[in-house]
């Protein structure tokens, strides 16, 4: 079936967009704010706290990344306004990286103190590898001046234990997770338990550092291997919450509350879906398919 596989992801781009929206709404809370907030009521009501995101990604030129953060200040100001517990999270490249880094740190400062002034969380995500050395220069930059600002790491790419004994000392907070990238080999790891094996490293040694580390993850086992080092820390209990995907393995988020663990759940939103909604179905083989026999008209789809 890999063949299969293949031959879908090189179609995907031409599927038409309304199919791709019957399959991304899985993903994906709706194009609107309002959406996302239902969506993080919802959640709340399950008593699963919520990050919350505007899709999109690569944007150019300055008014572009300035008109991002207006739409950022009105997701936060949202948030707060319908009493969730959510933070923000978003992409460098969202805020301009790839067009100036300095705006791009100037730009996210502005939003920091914006959430900072709400008591909001906010997060610098993690893009591919060209983005990584600015990614980390920005958030160490912001990390002087705001104790409301962490980071994601990817165990995928190979210099993360390097950059984790890099980062300065202080408080840190890492969301962790496995990396959704396709990366060269020469840079990364490409097989399952390479990765999985660095994951758990990479939160050991930042729980040896005293980070506070978000298990991005569905995998279960990789999960039950983080916890089996809890005791290493002994009455130094490390920080940790497990954060997960909405629509993606909801049983096991009712698994790991019920074992006293808190899941937060990533509700992204917006008109731009469709990048993030085909890296979750480069993932998602079997949904691919589904995508592929719908758009033949060979099958229904939601």
């Amino acid at each position: 079936m890999a063949l299969f596989d293949d031959l879908v992801l090189r179609t995907l781009p031409y599927v038409p967009r309304p199919i791709m929206w019957r399959v991304a709404k899985r993903y994906v809370a709706g194009e609107r704010l309002e959406d996302a907030i239902a969506a993080l009521v919802s959640l709340r009501e399950r008593q699963h706290p919520g990050i919350i995101d505007v899709l999109g990604e690569d944007v150019s030129g300055e008014a572009q990344s300035r008109a991002v953060v207006e739409e950022y200040k009105q997701a936060a100001e949202a948030v707060v306004a319908a009493r969730v517990d959510a933070y923000v999270s978003v992409k460098p490249t969202h805020l301009g990286l790839r067009t100036s880094e300095s705006l791009c740190l100037a730009l996210y400062r502005e939003l920091a103190a914006f959430c900072a002034a709400r008591k909001l969380f906010l997060r610098v995500e993690m893009e591919d590898h060209t983005t990584t050395d600015a990614t980390l220069r920005v958030f160490e930059a912001l990390r002087p001046d705001f104790a409301n600002v962490g980071i994601v790491l990817q165990s995928r790419l190979k210099r993360t234990p390097e950059d984790i004994q890099r980062l300065a000392p202080g408080p840190l907070d890492v969301r962790m997770v496995k990396g959704i990238y396709l990366e060269p080999a020469q840079i990364a790891h490409t097989e399952p338990e390479p990765i999985r094996a660095a994951y758990v490293e990479c939160v050991r040694a930042l729980w040896q550092r005293g980070a506070s580390v978000s298990l991005a993850t569905h995998d279960e086992r990789m999960a039950a291997q983080c916890f089996a080092l809890l005791p290493e820390f002994g009455a130094r209990k490390p920080r940790y919450e497990l954060q997960v995907l909405m629509g993606v393995m909801e049983h096991l988020w009712a698994r790991w509350k019920n074992a006293g663990h808190t899941v937060r759940v990533y509700v992204p939103f917006g008109p731009q879906w469709q990048p993030y909604s085909l890296r979750r179905l480069r993932k998602n083989p079997q949904m691919l398919r589904h995508v592929m026999r719908a758009a033949l008209g060979l099958s229904r789809l939601g």
